[in-house]
């Protein structure tokens, strides 16, 4: 016996249609160089209809890839539902990779247009050339004063969109392409992943879950995090979805800009990396704000940073766990009901884990060795593994040898973890990461929690470095913050009751500023590089 439910296809124009018919008056708000540029769902619901149709007219073919190079805007939420709404399928291209990687990810994904914002023209015009498969280059203006080349393939937005005929948006194959990010490339070439329309409304649902971001039509919701990574970690749909108003910060990503956003535009959620809200913490503290929930996430959020959110803006940092191959919120710490009595050092150690797989998504660890499913007892360790319909089954055109699912379907994540009884996650480490002394693994993500916890330390950073008896020991990486002074082995005091003995790194360097990624994760590959020929005693 079948069920009677009516067949209706999971694809993004619904989201998309349920915003225009909904929440037309709902606000958007672009922070800009040049100011705020304020609009409603209803206004941008047009704009994106008429992108549909500049597309048309540029030619880009069905499933073609629409390039994106720009920075978190109303335009750029315009380019996020025209191009799959249309059957085209967006790529959000990285403004802070390197040239060789960009040219790299547009080639191999045969971007034919990519649309960029004038502030950031001048990191991409010079590479044009070398795009083999883009044929037209459109300047979205966002306040800018870069000049524009005077060149064919170069077309201006708004004078497209002038002259543009709205169009009729109706995708009905859900497992089609929606979108394609590419990971950031830190160990081989960068990996494209391709969302779908089904997936990407699964993880929206899930998103404005309350056990996701819980995003809902009361909300102003702000995406720090870029639209170029991991589709702003599903907001960009969730927020349309909800009815929820969105307010972008646009290039004005400076710490104060950004504080001074979320206060006088009354966000109440927001997300982003912790290297973002470490510097926004002073612009925040003591401030009156309708702050509900901060995600963080990207990397491991520091307790020490989490409990200063706490106790200077007046709630912690919610840490949601994910990956680009994960669509990519897969689970968050939310604190369950039998939580509530906790003190806050409970609370807080709680709170610094991974947190519960989100609905729809089933997690489990295995032994790198032996490939056996370890016991949920919050002690075993292996490597974390997911499946669910909005994690990635394999890369698009991957290099040979890459694999990302197992035998059994599973997907592979790289990150070292532990599970408790109740199937809440533990991240030890990535799996890179980890540092292998005397044949005993040690936590990099759990020394730097520990040194970070000193009240003088901004940032800390965890390295391998080789050793002639132990095969590798810890080097830590500080940065202090402004005006502070400490010597290295006052950091060692201070860790010593929190860590085991053999854990303690064998020195620690003080550096002027820990080296980031293209999405503001620490680079510890860089680290690696210039510490490799640290001097150690036997």
């Amino acid at each position: 016996m079948r069920g009677l439910m009516q067949d209706v296809p999971l694809t993004v124009d619904t989201i998309f249609r349920h915003a225009e018919q909904h929440h037309g008056d709902v606000p958007i708000v672009t922070n800009n160089p040049s100011g705020k540029v304020r609009t409603t769902y209803a206004e941008w619901a047009d704009r994106t209809r008429r992108l549909g149709g500049v597309l048309d007219t540029l030619g880009v073919s069905a499933e073609g890839r629409v390039g994106t190079f720009a920075w978190n805007s109303a335009r750029h939420l315009e380019l996020y539902f025209a191009a799959p709404c249309t059957g085209r399928v967006l790529h959000t291209l990285n403004v802070r990779l390197f040239p060789e990687q960009l040219t790299y990810i547009a080639n191999h994904a045969e971007d034919e247009v990519v649309f960029v914002d004038r502030t950031v023209l001048p990191l991409l015009w010079p590479l044009i050339d070398t795009m083999t498969t883009v044929r037209h280059v459109v300047v979205m203006d966002d306040g800018g004063d870069n000049e524009v080349p005077d060149d064919p393939r170069v077309l201006d937005y708004e004078t497209l969109l002038a002259d543009a005929q709205p169009v009729e948006f109706t995708t009905t194959d859900e497992n089609a392409a929606a979108s394609m990010c590419y990971t950031s490339g830190t160990t081989g070439n960068p990996k494209g992943v391709v969302y779908s329309h089904r997936s990407t409304v699964l993880h929206t649902m899930a998103v404005v879950s309350p056990n996701g971001f819980g995003i809902g039509v009361e909300d102003v919701a702000m995406p720090i995090v870029p639209m170029f990574h991991a589709n702003a970690w599903g907001i960009a749909h969730a927020a349309p979805a909800s009815g929820a108003a969105m307010v972008f910060p646009g290039a004005m990503m400076q710490p104060q800009a950004l504080a001074d956003l979320i206060i006088d535009e009354g966000v109440t959620f927001t997300a982003g990396v912790p290297t973002i809200f470490q510097g926004a913490l002073p612009h925040l503290a003591g401030r009156t704000h309708r702050l509900r929930k901060i995600g963080c996430g990207g990397s491991a959020v520091p307790k020490a940073l989490s409990e200063a959110y706490r106790e200077q803006v007046g709630l912690p940092l919610y840490q949601a766990w994910g990956m680009t191959e994960t669509h990519p919120v897969a689970s968050g710490g939310t604190l369950s009901a039998r939580w509530a009595d906790a003190d806050e050092g409970a609370k807080a150690e709680r709170r610094a884990r991974a947190g519960l797989p989100l609905f729809g998504v089933l997690a489990r660890i295995v032994d790198a060795d032996t490939l056996e499913e370890q016991p949920w007892d919050d002690k075993a360790t292996g490597e974390l593994q997911v499946r669910g319909p909005w994690c990635a089954q394999d890369y698009y055109r991957p290099d040979a040898g890459v694999e990302l699912a197992t035998p059994d379907g599973w997907m592979k994540t790289g990150d070292v973890a532990a599970m408790d009884e109740n199937g809440n996650i533990r991240i030890a480490d990535r799996t890179k990461d980890l540092i292998k002394s005397g044949g005993e693994w040690i936590s990099s993500v759990d020394l730097e929690n520990a040194i970070m916890s000193h009240p003088a330390v901004k940032e800390a950073a965890v390295i391998a470095i080789p050793h002639p008896k132990w095969d590798e020991r810890p080097l830590a990486c500080v940065v202090l913050r402004e005006g502070e002074t400490v010597t290295g082995q006052e950091i060692i005091d201070h860790i010593t009751p929190l860590v085991a003995k053999w854990w303690l790194p064998e020195a620690v360097e003080f550096i002027d500023e820990v080296p980031k990624t293209s999405v503001g994760k620490f680079s510890k590959k860089d680290l690696r590089s210039r510490f490799a020929d640290y001097p150690v005693n036997d």
